[in-house]
């Protein structure tokens, strides 16, 4: 059974008879009673009485009338929803990102997504890199706003450049530094709070190479899995720690903030993607990304 019969039976049942069903169908008069025969040997039923040129229903074909009207306007549903969805107008698409880093651009970003696909239903997860790397492993998130892939990683990625930040010093406030910098060497008698390793690697990596190449490893006393404990632990006194720049935005009232000496490292900040087709949503976004990339690297643009 296939559409066609379906369509050609309501035909006849909307214009009642075969000539009109015919005349409306543009189809030959025969093909449209070979259809409707062949329709009634699969179903094992007759569909109408023939009652002299009337093709009048018979009780069963009534039954089957009205189920065959609802199966062909879902079908239009179907296609018109594929239409659109390849049009961009409806769709999904799952969005990871690091609040912190994030914050400044996302809002405005999604802001303008969503004014030009309304139809599209967007998915926000907030994790650290390692976990948006599972997140796309078990299919959850289409695009993520993370660090650059992990060199067992990349060549399984796309990526977009979006900002690169220095490393700042986070120390509480409570410690009085007449400098706007800090320099780095005298840091190593400090007890260090970092993120874990397993969290963020690259960060995590960078933070210790910068130690050792000013001369010293770091006392790390306490390895946490996110930046909002990372800060709340340098609040408490437990020590210092290097961040990424854009730390700054995340509210911490009790710490002070201090550029580093020397201050040659920078971290990328990326948008990742899988290297496969990707949906109209994405490719969407991507596009409005493209065009917006120019103002949101002068907003992050770190003095």
């Amino acid at each position: 059974m296939e559409l066609r019969h379906l369509r050609y039976f309501s035909a006849v049942v909307q214009w009642k008879g075969y000539r009109e069903a015919s005349r409306h169908l543009y189809v030959a008069q025969p093909s449209i009673s070979q259809a409707v025969s062949d329709l009634e040997s699969e179903l094992g039923i007759k569909l109408f009485s023939r009652d002299g040129r009337a093709a009048r229903l018979t009780p069963e074909g009534q039954l089957f009338y009205e189920e065959a009207i609802k199966t062909l306007a879902q079908a239009a549903r179907a296609v018109a929803t594929a239409q659109r969805a390849a049009r961009g107008e409806i769709g999904r698409l799952s969005i990871g990102f690091m609040g912190f880093s994030s914050c400044p651009f996302l809002p405005n970003l999604l802001r303008k997504y969503k004014a030009s696909h309304p139809g599209v239903a967007l998915r926000l997860v907030e994790d650290v890199p390692q976990g948006q790397d599972a997140a796309f492993d078990r299919g959850e998130i289409d695009i993520g706003f993370t660090r650059p892939p992990s060199a067992d990683r990349s060549s399984s990625y796309q990526s977009r450049l979006i900002f690169r930040e220095p490393l700042v010093a986070a120390l509480p406030k409570e410690r009085k530094v007449a400098t706007r910098r800090v320099r780095i060497s005298d840091l190593a008698g400090e007890r260090f709070v970092t993120f874990q390793r397993t969290s963020s690697p690259e960060v995590f990596d960078t933070i210790v190479r910068v130690c050792n190449d000013n001369g010293f490893s770091p006392h790390l006393h306490h390895e946490l899995n996110n930046m909002n404990s990372v800060l709340a632990t340098v609040e408490a006194g437990e020590g210092v720690a290097i961040v990424p720049a854009t730390a700054r935005n995340m509210r911490a009232d009790s710490i002070s903030f201090f550029r580093l000496q020397p201050d040659e490292v920078r971290i990328d900040f990326v948008a990742a993607w899988q290297k496969k087709e990707p949906s109209v949503a994405l490719r969407s976004f991507l596009e409005l990304l493209d065009g917006e990339l120019p103002a949101i690297r002068k907003q992050m643009k770190f003095a």
